[in-house]
């Protein structure tokens, strides 16, 4: 009679989910909401620990860059004329802090621009996005971009590493797009919420989790080789 093991057992136990190829032209680089209002010291959004993970950032802009891939920058953005309003997640906040968020990132505000210290360059492309996952139809228009560009790899970056990073690779990975989310290329408030993410993405199969450099060298191994 066979034993069986139970699922749970094996989940801990098994390897880290690993893809073994990526290839530049198939591939973009999703860097999320590193905007002013999330990057500037003093910010009552700030995310002090996603100043530091610019580096990392710039480093796969670039070498997506010079492989044939497309980095996408996204803005998180409150439109007070978006057609379909999320009201439910709005209510969910204190006045306050909804009246501070709505200022902070309407299309126009200088907290709503990118970090200045953000590797932009020919090619890139900026897009407003109107929710945390960047694939929720009708508010953002990446999907659009990159099915008609024919990706079907996604490096995801950013801030919240817990909140739009992690909304935006799990929806992707379910749209079935392979999904390589760098641990320092991504941040948040706190390390635990950071460390909770990359652990449910990584035992859940939502995406390759693993240092930036080492993406790189997977994606530069195979530009290299053809």
């Amino acid at each position: 009679m066979t034993q069986s093991v139970p699922v749970r057992a094996m989940m801990g136990s098994r390897p880290r989910p690993r893809y073994s190829r990526l290839a530049g032209p198939k591939a973009a680089h999703l860097v999320i909401d590193l905007q002013i209002g999330f990057l500037e010291p003093g910010s009552p959004f700030e995310v002090a620990a996603a100043r530091a993970i610019v580096p990392a950032v710039n480093r796969v802009s670039a070498a997506v860059r010079a492989a044939g891939g497309l980095n996408l920058f996204l803005r998180y953005t409150i439109d007070p004329d978006e057609p379909h309003r999320w009201t439910s997640y709005q209510e969910l906040m204190p006045a306050a802090q909804r009246a501070l968020s709505a200022e902070a990132f309407r299309r126009g505000a200088s907290t709503h621009a990118l970090w200045p210290e953000l590797d932009f360059g020919a090619g890139d492309l900026v897009m407003d996005k109107t929710r945390l996952s960047a694939f929720i139809p009708g508010t953002c228009d990446a999907p659009a971009a990159l099915e008609a560009r024919g990706i079907d790899t996604l490096i995801i970056s950013g801030c919240l590493t817990d909140g739009c990073c992690e909304s935006t690779a799990r929806d992707a990975a379910q749209m079935n797009y392979r999904v390589f989310f760098p641990e320092d290329g991504n941040a948040t408030w706190s390390e635990e919420g950071h460390r909770a993410t990359l652990r449910t993405m990584s035992r859940m199969a939502f995406a390759d989790v693993r240092p930036a450099d080492e993406i790189l060298a997977l994606l530069t191994s195979l530009r290299a080789t053809g």
